[in-house]
């Protein structure tokens, strides 16, 4: 057997040069119309990433910062951006404000809004990806279907949906927890003879006017893409399971003079986003140090109730009765007014089966629809979707998360050589922007790469006893804080584990991965640079 051969060290340099002569990262093939298409990548790379939204691109600019060329992104669709790429619905926007969503080594002075909308973030990506020349290495149309960690070759062999095969040294994941949606489960779905679709997978040439339109669900996407079609349909019934906690949105246009000064004084500009950050931080004690405190965001909840509605049916169909936070607190100034129009209905029955001309609801009521939308999020506690990643022993990611989801620092899990979780497992937020948490795992994986590059290591593997004592701190934590407070939400596994959330400061998790500790891990060595 021959000895394996490692991430090469600094003496070599070959994880900073480009890939090698014989199968450069070519730039991408257009079709006539000039649309990138796919097209198979070197047979042996140096780091290969999955996924092209927030995650895959901070990190494929921190490898060209770095020097390092020898890497790819495969993209499952034909264009970049993740989350703001397949959510396209009417009124899709961020609810975190947009100068904190955005990467820190990326300011964008000319935010329209206090609260960007989709649109405008997809193309400060496409601006990030184009400005740092990502496109070489970018591979459209490829889904990756399994990845395999070949233990001799200490390399991860890919497979995907569109038959091509990539091996690297280092895999990681960029997939995201928001990638694919889910459906209500209810039965019948498949007889509706109407339109129905998800939000993510807007139908924007189906014409709502005049139709009569039932949306299931009322949690982030549905209470923004709900005021938009009010106007537009005949009837809309807004089919409620748990009301969600709602504050006012603090959003606002930035005027021509506010972006000019951001763009001039770069003091004025950082200034600007610590504050928004600090601001944020604060709240996080509410979230997991003072939950008692919610009682402050419930009273601010229930007045922005009565500010809003006059009807006293409608203000206490929409009053939660779970502590704030226990599930997303979402922001809103259209909302609760759209559900009080004349052509709107909100239902709190259960559904008991979808018919060919509508539903149908526990009471027995019919309900006539000439087009259903789920507005019912992801399969966060499947963020892997369609890929099977087998590690090593023959051990299969996705069974292991199925019965116990978790990951070192939301990053590694042991087993898996040389594989990177980017927003894995307890790495979201209740309080504040996800890019942070993003950013902070990014300066995680260089770390690494840098230390197996000068130490001349071909695999590094978290250590199971590790992953287990953080895990359990982590578990211990969250059990203190207002996500425990007994409510049900997709934070939760179906035991009821918080596989989700993490339970502090960024400040606290960007220390937590400031720098790689080799003796967290099990390492191998070798002797030669990647051929």
């Amino acid at each position: 057997m021959s000895e394996p051969t490692p991430l090469p060290t600094h003496e070599h340099e070959a994880l900073h040069r480009p890939a090698s002569a014989d199968e450069p990262p070519a730039p991408p093939k257009t079709d006539g119309a000039g649309a990138r298409v796919a097209r198979s990548g070197p047979r042996q790379l140096a780091v290969l990433i999955l996924g092209s939204g927030f995650s895959g691109l901070g990190l494929a600019m921190q490898l060209k910062a770095a020097g390092i060329h020898d890497f790819l992104v495969l993209e499952r669709a034909a264009r970049l951006g993740g989350t703001w790429r397949d959510n396209h619905y009417p009124g899709c926007a961020c609810d975190v404000p947009s100068h904190l969503y955005s990467f820190a080594s990326e300011p964008n002075p000319r935010w329209s809004r206090a609260y960007s909308p989709h649109d405008e973030i997809l193309r400060y990506l496409e601006g990030c990806a184009e400005r740092h020349g990502l496109g070489p290495h970018l591979r459209f149309g490829q889904e990756a279907r399994t990845a395999t960690w070949d233990e001799e070759g200490q390399r991860w062999e890919v497979v995907t949906a569109a038959g091509d095969t990539f091996h690297a040294r280092v895999l990681v994941s960029g997939i995201g927890a928001l990638s694919n949606p889910t459906y209500a489960k209810v039965p019948g779905l498949e007889s509706f003879e109407g339109k129905q679709f998800h939000s993510a997978t807007w139908d924007h040439d189906y014409p709502l006017e005049g139709k009569r339109v039932g949306v299931i669900g009322t949690g982030a996407s549905a209470i923004q893409f709900i005021p938009q079609i009010q106007p537009r349909v005949s009837h809309l019934t807004v089919f409620q399971r748990t009301p969600p906690w709602i504050l006012p949105k603090p959003d606002r246009a930035f005027s021509e003079l506010e972006k000019v000064a951001l763009e001039r004084i770069p003091p004025l500009r950082r200034l600007y986003r610590e504050a928004i950050y600090w601001r944020a931080e604060g709240r996080a004690v509410l979230f997991t140090r003072a939950p008692g405190l919610m009682k402050l965001a419930a009273a601010l909840g229930r007045r922005h109730i009565r500010k809003s509605l006059r009807s006293p049916r409608l203000r206490e169909i929409v009053t939660p009765r779970y502590v704030p936070g226990c599930k997303r607190i979402l922001v809103s100034n259209d909302y609760y007014p759209a559900l009080e129009q004349a052509n709107v209905e909100v239902v709190t029955d259960a559904l008991a089966e979808v018919t060919r001309t509508g539903v149908r609801l526990a009471s027995g009521r019919p309900i006539a629809l000439d087009a259903l939308i789920h507005g019912t999020g992801f399969t966060v506690q499947s963020a892997l979707g369609s890929l099977t990643v087998h590690g090593r022993d023959g051990r299969e990611l996705g069974a292991q998360w199925r019965a116990d989801t978790s990951a070192y620092r939301g990053t590694t899990v042991a087993g898996y050589p040389n594989l990177f979780t980017l927003l894995g497992p307890n790495t979201a937020l209740g309080h504040s922007s996800v890019v942070l948490m993003i950013e902070a795992q990014l300066r995680y994986v260089m770390s690494c790469l840098d230390h197996m590059a000068r130490a001349g290591l071909t695999s590094v593997d978290v250590r199971p006893d590790v992953q287990r004592d953080y895990n359990d701190a982590l578990q211990d934590a969250l059990g203190r804080t207002v996500w425990a407070s007994g409510c049900e939400s997709w934070y939760l596994d179906a035991r009821g584990k918080n596989t989700t959330i993490y339970p502090g400061f960024t400040f606290t998790f960007r220390r937590e991965t400031a720098t790689f500790r080799p003796e967290e891990y099990a390492v191998r060595r070798g002797v030669a640079a990647i051929a």
